[in-house]
């Protein structure tokens, strides 16, 4: 689907119901700092950028999305901080072998918003009202909740080292591999096992500049955008984390909870009932959950319909509570034309000086003619 065609035949519609939706139209910067895509995706996003530099030698990259470019441009307006609704639909840059790389995009974000429940509810909406303006009238929906599996691992207490491998190892679809020993990343802990086992056990300070002398004597300044003393904190954390272990009775609740799926409201109940059996109080982030399900049953959405499944999770660095995709209804295993949910923590890590709620969505417009392709594994964006 060429963008010409994209802005004769749906543009001027999607625009039109992202403002009535009071949602204003903007376009951020196509050059953004390669940085904070490396930050907030990891490093596995540079192999899918375009990467350039500018005078000053600083790397910049064409946007790969738009949350992170709309979400800069607001902290940097007169409008950060406060309440604030934006569209957007333009092309985006992604390394894809056999395209040309750049694909349309629309989409919304919304920021500001302390009713976060009925926001979550209203970008939910809103996104299958834009996909029924496409055709699209029935999609599969797929979602999930960040804050419920964070708030879970809160409650059994893991050390952080072991806490950052579990998130890591659920967003890659590997639980039960890193449950068996790896360390979230597909290594059995042997890796760079020498350098770990220099540095464990050793005072921080003395660790890091171990690290930092070892990449210096290597002639590594900095790799994928992470300098020497970032580096060195990576090590630091895997050579901390390398004997911990999960107990039995903690991977046998993990397991079981990852396992629940079903319409949302089925779904909350199995999850309630685990955690009544387990003695853990999760009540406050499930009655949100609940909530937010009453919020979409009252704008007329067919959440019987949806599928919530627990172990359903995309980037844990960027999304912190609700998440969810939409399919074609003909191709529901191919990749999905819709993806989004909240992401609380994003404008803090951009620099924003209190935390700012933030929820949104993007449509991925060449899929909606694209060929059938399989999701891949990490393929979720």
């Amino acid at each position: 689907m060429g963008f010409v065609m994209l802005e004769l035949d749906q543009a001027n519609a999607l625009g039109a119901l992202f403002a009535r939706a009071g949602y204003s139209r903007v376009e951020p910067a196509v050059l953004q700092p390669v940085d904070v895509f490396l930050d907030l995706s990891g490093e596995d996003i540079r192999r899918h950028m375009f990467v350039t530099q500018d005078a000053a030698g600083r790397e910049l990259c064409l946007r790969p999305d738009y949350t992170i470019p709309v979400s800069r441009d607001y902290l940097a307006s007169s409008e950060a901080g406060s309440r604030a609704s934006f569209s957007y639909l333009g092309p985006v840059f992604r390394l894809r072998a056999g395209t040309s790389g750049e694909f349309p995009q629309a989409g919304v974000e919304a920021f500001g918003r302390a009713d976060a429940e009925a926001a979550d509810a209203e970008i939910m909406a809103l996104a299958l009202e834009a996909l029924a303006s496409l055709g699209i009238t029935h999609p599969v929906i797929r979602m999930g909740d960040v804050g419920l599996l964070t708030a879970l691992l809160d409650k059994l207490d893991l050390a952080p080292p072991v806490r950052r491998r579990v998130l890591r190892a659920v967003v890659q679809g590997r639980l039960e591999a890193v449950l068996n020993g790896e360390d979230g990343n597909g290594r059995n802990g042997q890796d760079h096992a020498g350098l770990l086992a220099a540095i464990e056990g050793q005072d921080p300070q003395a660790a890091r500049a171990f690290v930092e002398d070892v990449m210096a004597i290597a002639g590594v300044t900095s790799v994928g955008g992470r300098s020497a003393g970032e580096i060195a904190e990576r090590f630091l954390a895997r050579a901390s984390s390398r004997h911990a272990r999960i107990d039995d009775e903690i991977r046998d609740l993990l397991t079981r909870y990852l396992a629940i799926s079903g319409d949302p409201d089925a779904a909350i109940g199995q999850i309630r009932g685990l955690m009544h059996d387990a003695g853990l109080d999760l009540d406050a982030a499930l009655d949100q959950c609940e909530a937010r399900t009453g919020f979409m049953a009252a704008r007329g959405l067919d959440v019987g319909s949806f599928v919530f499944a627990a172990d359903f999770a995309r980037n844990l660095d960027y999304y912190t509570g609700l998440i969810f995709e939409a399919h074609d209804p003909g191709r529901p295993e191919t990749k999905p034309i819709v993806g989004g949910g909240r992401y609380d923590g994003l404008l803090s890590h951009l620099g924003a000086k209190e935390p700012i709620p933030a929820v949104g969505f993007a449509i991925w417009l060449d899929r909606l003619s694209a060929s059938p392709r399989p999701i891949t594994a990490g393929d979720r964006t």
